[in-house]
């Protein structure tokens, strides 16, 4: 039997892949009446898991109030509807 037949198959695993904690925009709703929302206030509210994982916020959902929301990466349309619902992105 052939060499590559009887090895197994093994892909290619990127050891410096980021991994992101996902927030839509929609979960960013359930934190209340916060003003100042970051990865402290979300582990609060039980929308993620850790504080130590980065957090990055996606664009499915709507913002219904303007607020600041701080995570370390936003898609293009996350910060396109926190802007124009009156609020400000930072990245961290």
């Amino acid at each position: 039997m052939p060499i590559q037949r009887r090895l197994p198959k093994k892909g290619f695993t990127n050891i410096f892949k980021k991994e992101y904690q996902i927030v839509n925009v929609q979960d960013l709703a359930r934190c209340g009446d916060e003003k100042i929302i970051t990865p402290h206030v979300l582990r609060q509210k039980g929308i993620i898991k850790k504080e130590r994982i980065p957090v990055k916020v996606l664009g499915v959902g709507e913002v219904a109030e303007g607020m600041t929301v701080r995570a370390h990466a936003f898609s293009a349309t996350a910060k396109a509807k926190i802007e124009k619902a009156k609020g400000s992105v930072e990245v961290i």
